[in-house]
C-alpha cells in the first residue's frame, strides 16, 4: 500500500514539473547561466486560426507585469516551439514587424544593427521546421544567444536594451498575440 501512496506522490510531482501545451512539453523549471529560471507562463501563438508555436516565458522570479518582466536583472528566455515549418524569411519579417510596432522611429535607430544582427541569424539558421525549438536567451554579460534545439547560432548580440525590445514583441503595448501576452504573464492560457 505504501508503495501505492508513493508511487501515486511520485506521478503527481512529475505532473507539477512540467506543462503541456498542445502537446509541447514546456518545463517549470530551466537552467541557464548558472541560475534556475522558472516558468512564468506560456501560451499559443496564433495568426488567423493558425498555431503558430508554443511560447513560454522564463524568469529568475515570477513577474505579472510587463514592466516587472523588463525591469527584472538577470538571465531570461523565451522559448519558441513550432507547431509548423517557418521559412528565415517568416521568422525575421515577424521579429522585426513585432519591434517595430512596439518601438518609435528614434527608439528603432539606436536598435536597428542589432535588428539586422537579428536577421542574420534567423538567416543562417534558414527554415525551421515544426517541432524545432526556438530560444532567445539573454545573458547580462553576454547579451542575446538564439538557439535551436539547444545549439546556439550566430554570436551574442549585445545589451540589455535590445533583449526589451525583443521582449516586447509578446509584452509591448502591441504585442503580436494579446492572448499569448497574458498567457506569458501568467495570467491566461
Amino acid at each position: 500500500m505504501r508503495k501505492v501512496l508513493l508511487l501515486s506522490l511520485l506521478c503527481c510531482a512529475q505532473a507539477a514539473f512540467a506543462l503541456e501545451i498542445a502537446g509541447v512539453k514546456v518545463e517549470e523549471r530551466v537552467p541557464l547561466a548558472g541560475v534556475d529560471l522558472q516558468l512564468n507562463g506560456a501560451g499559443i501563438r496564433t495568426r488567423l486560426i493558425f498555431k503558430i508555436y508554443v511560447g513560454a516565458l522564463y524568469l529568475s522570479a515570477r513577474k505579472s507585469t510587463a514592466a516587472e518582466v523588463l525591469a527584472l536583472d538577470g538571465p531570461k528566455r523565451v522559448s519558441m516551439a513550432l507547431l509548423r515549418d517557418l521559412s528565415s524569411r517568416q521568422l525575421i519579417d515577424a521579429l522585426e514587424l513585432g519591434i517595430r510596432d512596439n518601438h518609435s522611429e528614434a527608439e528603432l535607430g539606436g536598435l536597428q544593427a542589432r535588428i539586422d544582427e537579428l536577421a542574420a541569424v534567423m538567416k543562417e539558421i534558414g527554415s525551421a521546421k515544426e517541432g524545432a525549438v526556438i530560444t532567445l536567451d539573454f545573458l547580462p554579460a553576454s547579451g542575446t544567444i538564439v538557439t535551436v534545439n539547444g545549439a546556439p547560432h550566430g554570436k551574442p548580440i549585445q545589451g540589455r536594451d535590445f533583449y526589451g525590445a525583443l521582449l516586447k514583441i509578446w509584452l509591448g503595448e502591441k504585442p503580436v498575440d494579446a492572448d499569448l501576452k497574458q498567457a506569458m504573464l501568467g495570467s491566461g492560457g
